[in-house]
């Protein structure tokens, strides 16, 4: 389970410091609901994630609206106190955990909810990361009804062995046919992928990437695995049972996915994500890369409004229990000065492909450019056309770029 953040301990009201309503109405609005509920733990996984045994009472999965609805209005308070002017909402992501696990009604119903307080823009973009396994036509037109326009499929890998080692309970066979149930409910279709299992051969990978691009979805991920200590993964390389990822072999199968994935259409935007077309790009993932604002509603949620970042409690029962109480959920949080705020965004936006235009570095920085296009970091030319264009190269040592850039700031 995932350690939470150092910070400050936030004001039981949830309030905001008045300098988070500075600029508001330049950035762009979107939210996250956290699910937290799993059929079975995986070993790789350091999500605030929980199965049902684990909850026990005060944590039931038949008051997860509730509980969304109360923060909904909370959240609501906040902004209005700290005179954060009420935008529209550009995305809202149900993540998890597999929020799938939730009836279709219940999804539905906080979709409704989050319709009742905020306004959503014109085209606003829905979505839901799914297991394959807990998804069936009547689902996903269920889904579609409501409002969502996006679904996210955790298919991680095509190789069974692979699959076993993520301890991942889904058949990879099953895919295609719910791709294709996804696209007849008229939603978009992502495929998340992950590389570098222990056990997994570069064949393996291509076996996975070949799977996905059959299916034709809108859009892939691919994560690199990254063994986290607390994980059942992480005790188990600890031991010597499994092997560490090697570096080089996850940069060979980072090249393979590029490679395959620019012949069949794909352009990269964000060092993991391919789509087919601008329109087909995360939209809600490019709002955490360009430092949006975005308000993470459940247990275990990060939120990031302003310059002010604040978390929630982690179990679901602690969660609900202060919002019972009429208590911000939230435990601890971080006021960020001018100087890492300035950092946060390079980090972020080196990351994406023109997220970064050389003219809005400051000048110690706007130096590296040049040294990075001269040792092939960087597409030659861009930078004088104002764009931030990594190479493949640059996207591989994407940490170097931001340390370097962070290094000549002012």
């Amino acid at each position: 389970m995932p350690a939470q953040p150092e910070g400050d301990t936030p004001p039981l009201d949830g309030a905001l410091p008045p300098a988070a309503a500075s600029g508001a109405r330049e950035r762009s609005l979107s939210l996250y609901v956290h699910v937290p509920y799993c059929r079975v733990r995986c070993g790789y996984c350091d999500f605030n994630t929980y199965t049902a045994e684990e909850l026990g009472p005060g944590a039931s999965r038949a008051d997860f609206r509730d509980g969304i609805r109360a923060e909904l209005d909370l959240s609501l308070s906040v902004l209005d106190r700290a005179e954060v002017p009420r935008r529209p909402v550009e995305t809202v992501f149900f993540g998890g955990g597999t929020p799938t696990l939730l009836p279709a009604a219940v999804l539905a119903g906080v979709l409704a909810d989050i319709r009742e307080r905020f306004e959503l823009a014109p085209g606003a973009e829905i979505t839901t990361e799914a297991n394959p396994d807990t998804l069936s036509p009547k689902y996903l037109s269920e889904l579609a009804a409501a409002g969502f326009t996006r679904v996210s499929l955790g298919m991680q890998s095509a190789v069974p062995h692979v699959l076993a080692t993520l301890d991942r309970t889904h058949d990879a066979r099953r895919i295609p046919e719910v791709v294709d149930w996804v696209r007849a409910a008229g939603l978009d279709v992502s495929l998340d992928l992950i590389y570098g299992t222990p056990g997994e051969s570069l064949a393996d990978w291509r076996t996975s990437l070949e799977a996905a691009l059959a299916c034709t979805p809108d859009h892939i991920s691919a994560y690199s695995l990254i063994v986290e200590p607390g994980t059942r993964m992480g005790m188990q390389v600890r031991r010597g049972e499994l092997p560490m990822p090697d570096e080089d072999d996850l940069a060979d199968k980072y090249e393979l996915a590029d490679s395959l994935l620019a012949a069949a259409g794909y352009d990269w935007y964000e060092v993991s994500n391919w789509a087919r077309g601008d329109e087909h790009r995360c939209r809600h993932n490019l709002a955490y890369w360009h430092n949006a604002d975005w308000w993470g509603y459940g247990a275990g949620a990060h939120s990031h409004i302003g310059g002010t970042r604040f978390w929630n409690a982690k179990h679901p029962r602690a969660w609900a229990d202060r919002l019972r109480a009429g208590q911000s959920p939230a435990i601890g949080r971080e006021v960020l000065d001018g100087p890492t705020r300035e950092i946060e965004r390079i980090m972020l936006a080196a990351r994406i492909r023109d997220g970064l235009p050389p003219d809005s570095l400051p000048a110690g920085a706007r130096s590296a450019v040049a040294e990075f296009e001269a040792s092939g970091l960087l597409e030659p030319g861009a930078a004088a056309r104002g764009q931030w264009r990594p190479t493949l190269t640059g996207r591989l040592l994407a940490d170097h770029l931001v340390r370097v850039l962070t290094d000549h700031l002012d």
